[in-house]
């Protein structure tokens, strides 16, 4: 049946958001047939594809960054969203707007349409979002598009594009083991799956068990491979929330890089982004612009100051709270944790591990929105049994928040164990500056 009229801005929302209802897992062919009725708007740009446990998303704004102070037109297709789902879609560092998105969802659902008459099934969640991205950057003109894998790799939709520019790999670590295997060596070869022939390959050192799986695929595929060893660069410190560092490699100099994070792993996923525009730009790069981006970039959800001394972080797996553990600063005042994580990951070994590696005044733990939260009493017991610190379970999280902010003083707060997490914590912020502006807007009449 033809739709009659068209959706408004949150109405296509929604029915995006139900997509998981009604579709199943599709294979490459399908994303491939999808693309095609969408006229392969892939083909209009060079695309950089970007795989890997933790990082992924820092060294896609990284390059986002750096290729914009070439001055050149890019698409960054990310996920998951923190706040609306149109930060999956930016192109020239904006989030693309609502009445834009609207009429991208219109052709696309137009596309859909189609290859339902030709009888295939319907674009999953993913599929469609990402046909969406593509079918954006290819309208505006875009010459280079950052695409980030949504799971694994190997299955995932944004591997349908045929030959990229060249392709990264960030760290491997535990997540997703029921999708992706329990070894790394078996995610690592999930990931390996972007390797495409003759496309060079960009990875972060990770293990000699994963390293080796990434250097056999490229070697099998006659592309170019480069790892980015953990020696590659030296951290010179930590100042007013900056991280500085050089690099060991010569065609840096000894200049000294600045990044706008104090995440202890991120001069890594910022030197792989470097590499990769290295590559990309040869002689014709400009170094000093690049200095200039890097400094600049701000990802949200990444140790991301959004009070004063109240940091959100989005390290939702084992490694991820590893590299997080290695960020915090030694404060004589303390910290302070809020906690929440989903039901499909290693929540017991997160809590273990931080309870184990930072010293805490207190922690709170909440309950996130949505099927997949766990159960907060149950991630309150465990953190029981993992510190002698008082733990709060405190359900919702604007009350969490609220109490966290009450007990706060002088210490830091962090609130991790979710990107979902995140996400709320700075929906409840927002809401709540609104409330504070209003409030004063009413005493003043």
């Amino acid at each position: 049946e033809g739709r009659k009229r068209k959706m408004t801005y949150s109405e296509a929302v929604d029915y995006i958001l139900d997509i998981p209802k009604f579709t199943k897992k599709n294979d490459a062919a399908h994303t491939k047939a999808f693309l095609k009725t969408l006229g392969d708007p892939q083909r209009k740009m060079r695309i950089i594809h970007v795989a890997g446990t933790n990082g992924k998303g820092s060294v896609c704004a990284y390059l986002d960054g750096m290729l914009r102070s070439e001055q050149k037109r890019t698409g960054l297709f990310t996920s998951p969203h923190l706040v609306k789902i149109n930060e999956r879609i930016v192109i020239d560092g904006q989030m693309i707007s609502d009445e834009r998105f609207l009429e991208v969802f219109e052709e696309t659902m137009q596309a859909v349409d189609k290859m339902k008459e030709a009888g295939l099934s319907h674009p999953t969640f993913f599929e469609f979002l990402f046909g969406m991205a593509v079918l954006a950057f290819a309208e505006s003109g875009v010459e280079y598009a950052v695409l980030e894998t949504g799971l694994g790799g190997r299955l995932d939709a944004t591997n349908a594009v045929e030959s990229p520019a060249a392709s990264v790999i960030t760290s491997i670590g535990f997540d997703h083991e029921q999708y992706l295997g329990d070894t790394l060596e078996k995610i690592a070869s999930e990931k390996a799956g972007i390797i495409k022939p003759h496309v060079p390959v960009y990875y972060a050192q990770t293990t000699g068990e994963s390293d080796s799986v990434i250097e056999k695929e490229a070697k099998k595929r006659g592309s170019f491979c480069k790892k980015i060893g953990k020696d590659a660069y030296e951290i010179l410190g930590i100042e007013d929330k900056h991280i500085a560092f050089s690099c060991t490699n010569a065609y840096y100099g000894t200049t000294t890089w600045k990044l706008n994070n104090i995440g202890s792993y991120q001069p890594g996923n910022a030197l792989l982004a470097m590499e990769v525009m290295q590559y990309l730009f040869r002689e014709k790069g400009h170094v000093d612009r690049w200095r200039e981006a890097l400094a600049q970039v701000k990802w949200q959800g990444r140790m991301e100051e959004i009070l004063p001394s109240v940091y959100v972080d989005g390290a939702h797996n084992v490694s991820a709270i590893d590299a997080f553990v290695k960020s915090v600063p030694e404060t004589a005042e303390g910290n302070i944790f809020l906690f929440s994580a989903v039901k499909d990951k290693e929540y017991e070994e997160m809590i273990a591990h931080l309870c184990d590696s930072v010293p805490a005044e207190f922690y709170v733990v909440t309950l996130i929105d949505g099927e997949r939260a766990t159960d907060a009493e149950l991630l309150g017991k465990l953190f029981e049994k993992y510190t002698d610190r008082p733990v709060v379970v405190i359900e919702s999280v604007q009350k969490a928040l609220e109490y966290v902010l009450e007990h706060q003083k002088k210490r830091t707060v962090y609130c991790l164990g979710s990107l979902y997490l995140t996400g709320m914590v700075k929906e409840t912020i927002e809401r709540m500056r609104k409330e504070k502006a209003d409030e004063s807007r009413r005493r003043k009449n």
